[in-house]
Formats: C-alpha cells, sequence, structure tokens
C-alpha cells in the first residue's frame, strides 16, 4: 500500500504522514538504547517509504541527532528532519530557554550533530515563559532567511501562543500530543491548525506503547523508563487502558481486519492536516506501518470508539506529567 503524503509550507518535499519518532532512540528515559539497532530502524524506516524523522536535542542529550546524523551519511536528502530549540539541560536537568542567544547556540550544535547544512523544519520544544514569544520567533525567522532552516514549527503551545509568534514569524506547524487516549487539541489547536493550514505532527500517536496492541498487565518497566512515572501505568488506571485496548483491537479486527495499531494511526490521520509520529527503536517496530493506510473509519466507527473509551477508561488522565519545568532565572 501506498504511504500517504502532505505538503508542510516551506518544505519542497512531501511529507509522509506518518513520521518515525526517535525519542527512544537517544535512550535517556525510555530504559536505554542500541546505537546498532537505532541506525537499521532509521534506514529500515526509509525502506518502507518514511521520509520524516523527527529529533530533538534533549533526546539523549544529543544522542539521538548523533545516531540520526550518522545514519543518513549519504542519504540526507532523501529525508525531510524535524527537530527541536529551546531547552537546555544543566547538570542533565532540562528546562525551557527560548532565548534568542539559546537558539544560536543549538542551532549549530544540532546541524554539527545531524551532519547536514539546514534542518527542514525547526520547532520550538516548550513555550518559555521567561522569553518574550517574539523573541523567539524573531531569531527562527532570522534562521529560516539565512537557510539554515526551512519552516518552522512549535511544540506544545496554546493557540493564543501561536497567534503572537505569527505576527512575528510564519507557522508552518504544531507538535502537540494527540492520539485515542489524549485528545485535548480536538478543543482548540486542532481547529486552529485547520484554519490556519498548519500541519499536525502528533507526538504519542501510540501513546508510550499502550496503544500498540502489544502489552499486558505483567509488563515492567526497568531502568529510567518514563513509563515508570506515567498515570497512565500505573493501577488501577492501566487497567482501564488496558481493557480499552482490548475493545478496541476487537473493533479493528472484526470490522476491518486491522491490528490495533492500524486503527490507532488511522484514527489521527483521519482527524485533520495530521502527521503521527511512529516511535520506534528496533526495526521491527516498524511492522504494521502499511496497514494504516488505504482505509478510513466511518462516523459509526468514531462513535463506538468514544463509546468504548468512556466505558472502560473510568478515570482518564493527559500527558501532562512530561512537561518540563520552566527556568526560575
Amino acid at each position: 500500500m501506498t504511504i500517504e503524503h502532505l505538503h508542510i509550507s516551506g518544505i519542497p518535499t512531501p511529507v509522509s504522514r506518518i513520521g518515525l519518532g526517535t525519542w527512544a532512540i537517544g535512550g535517556r528515559l525510555w530504559g536505554g538504547s542500541d546505537d546498532s539497532s537505532s541506525e537499521a530502524t532509521i534506514r529500515s524506516a526509509i525502506d518502507r517509504g518514511i521520509n520524516l524523522i523527527d529529533t530533538a536535542p534533549v533526546y539523549g542529550y544529543g544522542h539521538s541527532e548523533e545516531i540520526i546524523g550518522k545514519a543518513l551519511t549519504g542519504i540526507r536528502d532523501q529525508v525531510v528532519i524535524a527537530t527541536k530549540v529551546g531547552l537546555e539541560w544543566p547538570e542533565q536537568r532540562p528546562r525551557r530557554n527560548a532565548s534568542r542567544a539559546r537558539i544560536r547556540e543549538e542551532i549549530e550544535a544540532s546541524l554539527r550533530r545531524l551532519r547536514t547544512d539546514r534542518i527542514d523544519l525547526y520547532q520550538v520544544h516548550w513555550p518559555d515563559p521567561l522569553t518574550p514569544i517574539e523573541e523567539t520567533a524573531r531569531e527562527l525567522e532570522a534562521l529560516r532567511r539565512e537557510g539554515k532552516i526551512l519552516a518552522i514549527g512549535v511544540s506544545n503551545h496554546s493557540c493564543e501562543q501561536m497567534d503572537a509568534f505569527r505576527v512575528v514569524a510564519p507557522l508552518a506547524a504544531v507538535q502537540p500530543p494527540y492520539n485515542l487516549f489524549e485528545r485535548a487539541i480536538d478543543a482548540d489547536v486542532l481547529p486552529y491548525a485547520r484554519e490556519h493550514d498548519l500541519t499536525v505532527l502528533a507526538y504519542g500517536a501510540l501513546c508510550r506503547g499502550l496503544l500498540s496492541g502489544r502489552m499486558s498487565a505483567e509488563r515492567a518497566f526497568q531502568g529510567d523508563d518514563l513509563r515508570q512515572k506515567d498515570p497512565k501505568f500505573q493501577q488501577p488506571r492501566f487497567g482501564q487502558y488496558l481493557s480499552a485496548v482490548d475493545a478496541l483491537t476487537a473493533l479493528a479486527r472484526d470490522r476491518h481486519g486491522k491490528s490495533m495499531l492500524a486503527l490507532a494511526i488511522r484514527w489521527v490521520l483521519d482527524r485533520g492536516p495530521t502527521i503521527a509520529l511512529w516511535g520506534a527503536r528496533k526495526p521491527e517496530q516498524l511492522e504494521g506501518i502499511d496497514d494504516a493506510f488505504g482505509w478510513r473509519l466511518s462516523e459509526q466507527d468514531l462513535a463506538d470508539i468514544d463509546r468504548l473509551l468512556v466505558e472502560h477508561v473510568t478515570d482518564p488522565i493527559g500527558p501532562e506529567f512530561m512537561a518540563p519545568p520552566a527556568r526560575t532565572t
């Protein structure tokens, strides 16, 4: 099945509607990572038709970007690279910093690690309350005019913050958390993106693996894996979400002959100008990508999905635990 594509303003290459998410490839907060397996995963994604790779400097404190740069040696122009800016990590404690000076420092470091002369989509990772949005936007627009980046995006920003940003610089994309279980943007950011022709890069499309259909109540998380602190993976909520996955798995199988994975990704793709970021650090974790294309969910499917979620998840919670702190000075 042919992968669907869309256009991101400012980027000439059509972008696959599934992108490779590389947070876990960085190792930090995911129990470590294997570099050779990570490189193989990146190449496997490209072989499968995925041409968007999304990363950030804070993923493994530069390690994810370094792996991507190495894996793309000789094939850089086949891929659209999206990375981020606006975090620092003194003593390995991430916090927000989207100041002009930090942006200039980060862009050079990311270009070096990624082994490239440009970043296709450069995204402000989190809003920084100590830096005026206008300062951040002005500096990214300067980078765009210099040719160091092709398009500007923001992540985890509100509609009001995007309004302020767009007064100074053109926005092409927004990256919020979005999946079957975490859908707060339905009320604001998604309609805003539709109105202003922004592409939505949905991170956590599989909700940290919950929507993979491969997780059981016996699953244990080791080391620094962030799911040890994710409220969704603590009982009794964990059981509620797994029960919902069982019901959704049956719906996907009985109505469409599809997997839970395919249903989760198709749901994101059917919601609007969206790209689903599929996190993986092993090639086998990319199996099933083709099943997300060539079909759509009906209005009845969507209504029944909503009914099943209400029935099974009686104590829902969002992804707020992932937000890094702001600076105090």
